[in-house]
């Protein structure tokens, strides 16, 4: 044991190394579906046990990213560990094989490996082999033992056995005693397999020659190297006390539930001896290999021998104990007695089960799959049978499942499809249970929040929006707002509103509304004007944020309301050249006679544009009356001789709006004794309804139009006369003589204007087609026009009228020589004026015509 006990952490190594080089490799072993490796104790931090990479068939170098790990329970040991940039699993710290397993026997460490993306879990198991570490040791040094002289030969005494932690051939192995003259030792074995020595006497002891015998016990272990333990061994020679007690049996076993209060009887031993007096008083104690666990555990009563429980007891941490006890009487040279009692522990359920939350995935998305893997739970039960099976399950009221994959380990997968805007977070209540009886329960609350994903277009609260906005608005004012809700959260229902292109009245949407894209306010750009635009619509967009955006469309309707800004415009009867619009009226004319009609637009609507006629000045308020609403203008009676021969009125206008606004008009009645065939100045034309209703632009548009149309009809006339006139001066010329060319005799226009043209063309023979025609109304008399016509000129009821050269007398143009005689067809009816713009005869204002 010396030269051991020098040797250092170098010779252990050695002994390691030995070791393996013996068992060969730690390859692994299949065991129930999972990897066993064997590793022997004690060996150095770092020291190789597995390549785990290779034995699962794992990508190495994906083993950091996956976050390869051995999972273990919280504050516990972690006796191995894994290299992530090989694979390899390694000795992370020395290995007591005596510390990790006390109860002896086979010592496995379970591993859990938990490997990410996807998510895979395995189990490793890896037994610790025994080494021959530690040497056979006896409880004392030196050990006096009592013999009576009177001992018969053969006699055995047994002795304190050596203990050795190590297990198998490297525990305690034989013994030896060193030579002596009186005594033998003999190695016995008990049932369990361990090792005691007794000493036996050879020959006959004679306290009066050598009351002292001295001999040196060494104990021996199987291993390679081989251990030993020494002690000595005083031999007393007593006087006789020739019997020694003795226990009903060698050994004794009971069984004893762990959660037996302290005090409870354990045993009653019960030894007796044949002597008398001091020498059969027996006294009961632990034998000195007691360890102590087994004393704070227990006690024994000395006289009694009744063993008590005197702390609490755990059958997860042992669940059996082993008393030697000795029993001993009181006279000289005792003798002590050792018997075994095994104390075998009951399980009770006491232990919960323990949930651990192995690895969790936080938070999952809304539009998971189904099966998706949430966390990963383990459970575990210290207690033994049906006490530590136990069952996992969640409530049924969570779209949730838990699947077993090994045993004791969960996976938590979704069943349903999730929607954060129903149920944003799940508080998982998981409940693992016991076998046990009673059962025994743990409850675990897993929060899962639920990640939003862009699944909800934005929602407007109306379907439509109608807005009311009153015309010549100030630009830039508000006018409505729209809104609009999206469900979902964060960036996803973050809204922007916006208008989509479109045209109103030719003109972009864009230079009418505006929106503010964060609020939903809506401007108006300009001002709005009744008369122009009564109402017109534009569609808003509502837009989140998420990938890809949503959005949703709602039309709003502008309808533009009515303001009374523009007063009456009277267009009949118009004034002349500025002065004061006259009319004649006969004095023959009788009460109710109809003098004419005020008419007056107003560009307003509704009230605003009923219009109202009333006579605010006149010469005799008893002679002229005018209708308030068709502004017709009527006499009251006959004319008197004294009644003034001009008659002057003013007739207003005033609309129903708030304020009213109104127009005037002066008329100047001529009182006649005869009707001249004349125009008045109420005219039959009016303007159309829809021109009516729009400003006076349209009025001076027509004015404008007709002016123009009147001055290039004046030019053709005078061009075509400048030109006749220059080629009849070329024919004279030319020798052309003024008889050949006939002109047509002027008529006298008439009074209603153009009405036809009786246009005679009568070429002569071996002349041009040029014809003389007389344009009625076209110039002064006595000039000859001549229009040279093409030939299609007389199938069409426009004059085309192009330049006429003559023809010399050689040259003749053929095909188009005219026979003797022939007339050129003309058409006789030029087309009256577009009348297209007058409104019909129904709107007209009522005038009086006189012939």
């Amino acid at each position: 044991m010396g030269a051991w006990a020098g040797s250092g952490r170098g010779q252990l190594f050695l002994l390691s190394l030995l070791f393996l080089l013996l068992a060969g490799s730690p390859a692994p072993r299949p065991a129930g579906g999972q990897l066993r490796y064997a590793v022997p104790e004690e060996l150095e931090h770092g020291a190789f046990v597995a390549n785990l990479g290779e034995d699962l068939g794992l990508d190495v170098s994906t083993l950091s990213a996956r976050r390869f790990r051995i999972v273990s329970r919280a504050g516990a040991r972690q006796h191995l560990e894994v290299n992530l940039e090989n694979g390899i699993l390694f000795v992370n710290e020395r290995i007591d094989r005596e510390e990790v397993c006390e109860a002896g026997g086979t010592c496995l460490l379970h591993l859990q490996l938990l490997v990410e993306s996807p998510l895979e879990l395995y189990r490793v198991e890896v037994e610790v082999l025994d080494i021959n570490d530690h040497a056979p040791t006896f409880p004392w040094q030196e050990y006096v033992l009592e013999v009576a002289e009177s001992a018969v030969l053969g006699a055995r005494f047994p002795l304190e056995s050596a203990q050795d932690p190590d297990m198998g051939t490297n525990s305690v192995h034989t013994y030896r005693l060193s030579p002596n003259g009186f005594f033998s030792l003999e190695v016995q074995t008990r049932s369990d397999a361990s090792k005691f020595a007794e000493l036996v006497l050879e020959r006959a002891l004679d306290r009066e020659q050598q009351p002292v015998h001295r001999a040196l016990l060494t104990a021996l272990d199987g291993g390679v190297p081989e251990r030993s333990g020494t002690a000595h061994i005083l031999i007393m020679v007593l006087d006789a006390n020739d019997n020694v007690p003795a226990f009903d049996q060698p050994s004794y076993g009971v069984s004893l539930p762990e959660d037996a209060p302290a005090g409870t009887l354990v045993i009653q031993l019960n030894a007796t001896d044949l002597d008398e007096g001091s020498n059969g008083e027996i006294e009961y104690s632990f034998s000195g290999h007691a360890p102590p666990r087994v004393r704070e555990l227990f006690h024994i009563e000395p006289r009694s021998g009744q063993v008590l429980l005197k702390g609490p007891l755990d059958y997860e941490r042992a669940s059996l104990h082993e008393l030697y006890v000795q029993a001993k009487d009181r006279g000289p040279s005792a003798v002590a007695v050792h018997c075994r009692v095994l104390v075998h522990l009951l399980d009770v359920n006491d232990n919960a089960p323990e949930v651990t939350l192995t690895s969790v995935s936080t938070p999952v998305l809304e539009d998971a799959p189904l099966g998706t893997v949430i966390a990963v739970i383990s459970v575990l039960d210290r207690d033994s049978g049906d006490n530590g099976r136990v069952s996992c399950e969640v409530s049924p009221d969570v779209p949730f499942e838990l699947r077993s994959s090994f045993r004791n380990y969960y996976t938590l997968v979704t069943t349903q499809a999730l929607d954060r805007e129903v149920v944003p977070e799940y508080n998982i209540s998981i409940t693992a249970r016991d076998m046990g009886s009673p059962a025994l329960l743990t409850h675990s609350i897993l929060t899962v929040p639920v990640s939003d994903v862009n699944d909800n277009a934005p929602r407007f609260l109306q379907p439509s929006y109608s807005v009311y906005v009153m015309e010549n608005n100030a630009p830039g004012a508000s006018i409505c707002s729209v809104s609009a809700l999206d469900p979902d959260c964060q960036q996803n229902a973050y809204l922007s509103y916006s208008i989509a292109d479109g045209h109103i009245h030719g003109m972009p949407v864009g230079t009418y509304v505006s929106i503010n894209s964060d609020s939903g306010h809506m401007y108006a750009l300009r001002s709005l004007d009744y008369e122009q635009i009564r109402s017109f619509q534009i569609l808003v967009q509502a837009q989140d944020a998420g990938f890809p955006p949503l959005s949703a469309n709602v039309t709003v309707h502008i309808f533009v309301l009515d303001q009374n800004d523009n007063p009456p415009v009277i267009v009949s009867p118009m004034p002349r050249n500025g002065s004061v619009a006259t009319e004649l009226v006969p004095r023959s004319a009788r009460p109710g006679y109809l003098v004419g009609t005020v008419s007056a637009v107003d560009a307003d609507a509704g009230l605003n544009s009923r219009l109202s006629y009333q006579l605010l000045q006149a010469s005799d308020f008893t002679l002229f009356s005018v209708a308030p609403d068709t502004g017709e203008l009527r006499t009251l009676r006959s004319f008197l001789e004294q009644d003034a021969t001009r008659q002057k009125l003013v007739v207003q206008v005033r609309d129903s709006g708030q304020p009213a606004l109104s127009a005037t008009v002066s008329l100047l009645l001529s009182v006649v004794e005869t009707m001249p065939q004349t125009l008045s100045d109420f005219s039959e034309f009016s303007l159309p309804p829809e021109t009516s209703s729009s400003s006076p632009l349209t009025l001076y548009l027509l004015v404008s139009l007709g002016s123009v149309s009147f001055t290039f009809l004046l030019a053709i006339l005078i061009l075509t006369a400048i030109r006749c006139r220059g080629d009849w001066r070329s024919r004279q010329a030319d020798g052309c003589s003024l008889p050949r060319c006939h002109c047509c005799p002027r008529s006298r226009p008439s009074s209603d204007g153009l009405k036809s043209s009786n246009l005679t063309a009568q070429p002569l023979a071996g002349t041009t087609a040029a014809t003389c025609i007389d344009v009625p109304g076209g110039g002064p008399p006595g000039y000859c026009y001549k229009v040279c016509l093409g030939p299609k000129s007389a199938q069409s009821d426009f004059m085309f009228l192009k330049p006429c050269s003559p023809l010399r007398n050689n040259e003749k143009e053929p095909g188009k020589q005219p026979r003797p005689g022939q007339h050129l067809p003309v058409s006789k009816q030029i087309k009256q004026p577009n009348m297209d713009w007058l409104p019909p005869s129904t709107q007209r204002p009522a005038l009086k015509r006189y012939q």
